[in-house]
């Protein structure tokens, strides 16, 4: 029987572009070769296409692929671009639909589909393009006590995060975070424990199934989970995490209800604070979650004994089965 020929999509526009060439590489080695013939999809930074090195165009991928698998992140990747160029040539890909992807990416739309299942939310305001930064600071002074957490409205991996206590960090951290997206969110600062949890559809039986939850811990010079803390190994990362058994449940139930809230596809990963006596706040869900050596998602997978390639394997099913 031949083999079924799945063109592996990474690279992209976005701030993400080095992690998602990891993705894709990880993704490249693991699948299963009995069963996959695999092609290398690299998009460049300037949006050019090509396939095991040689230019092409979307047009033409389902002359050689027949189902794509989707590792990009962030900008075009998880925003629904991407997905609107695959649904319009009619080629399978993994990962959840355009619609979906745009408002999962989009966090102060996330917050409101959250918000409306009954899942608590960290307080936060939303910087609009075009808004003076001084006067934005001076009304999230007036809203939300510092500290502040400063993020871009769309994108992931941390990129352009800042946690900040003054105005004029306010202010310098806004416009840095213009510099990743035209709108940014403040947020007020949940301290607490720091957990991750992922879930993959129609795994093990179940509709939604939860893997176990992560803790994680900054290294101490770092107030959060940032960009270098993630990929630089130098965070710890305890799976399953240090949670009571009511905490456990709570964040699986959390973490099926906004994949399901955003109507994400096939895999997710949410993001939450435990704040000691205001309870567990969710921050977002990841549509497209890393799967690098480093990652999260992996490292989950193995702690309820599953293999890597068995999960690529599944997701590649399940979009060749969407319809």
């Amino acid at each position: 029987m031949a083999k079924i020929r799945v063109g592996v999509l990474r690279g992209g526009p976005s701030a993400e572009y080095e992690v998602s060439l990891k993705t894709g590489g990880s993704i490249l080695k693991h699948l299963p070769q009995e069963k996959y013939q695999t092609r290398d999809i690299l998009l460049t930074r300037e949006g050019a296409w090509h396939i095991d090195g040689l230019p092409t165009q979307p047009p033409r991928l389902p002359h050689s692929v027949d189902v794509v698998f989707n590792a990009l992140h962030g900008t075009f990747g998880e925003d629904g671009g991407v997905q609107r160029i695959l649904d319009g040539i009619k080629i399978p890909y993994t990962g959840s639909r355009a619609y979906a992807s745009t408002i999962a990416m989009n966090k102060a739309l996330a917050k409101e589909h959250f918000s409306a299942e009954g899942l608590k939310v960290p307080r936060h305001i939303a910087v609009r393009d075009g808004d003076a930064e001084d006067r934005a600071a001076g009304k999230i002074f007036r809203t939300l006590a510092p500290p502040w957490v400063v993020k871009p409205l769309d994108n992931g991996s941390s990129v352009g995060v800042r946690i900040v206590r003054t105005i004029p960090e306010l202010i310098e951290a806004i416009a840095g975070a213009r510099e990743v997206s035209a709108t940014v969110l403040v947020e007020e600062y949940i301290r607490g424990k720091e957990a991750t949890c992922g879930v993959i559809d129609m795994y093990r039986g179940q509709e939604v199934y939860a893997l176990f939850p992560i803790e994680i811990i900054p290294p101490a010079h770092k107030s959060f989970f940032d960009y270098e803390a993630k990929y630089g190994g130098i965070s710890r990362e305890l799976c399953p995490g240090r949670f009571s058994e009511r905490q456990k449940e709570t964040l699986q139930h959390m973490a099926i209800t906004a994949h399901k809230a955003l109507g994400l596809a096939h895999y997710s990963r949410s993001d939450f604070m435990l704040h000691p006596t205001r309870g567990i706040f969710i921050l977002e869900t990841n549509s497209l979650p890393g799967l690098t050596e480093e990652s999260l998602l992996p490292k989950a997978l193995a702690a309820v004994g599953a293999r890597y390639d068995h999960f690529l394997d599944h997701v590649v099913t399940l979009a060749l089965s969407r319809k």
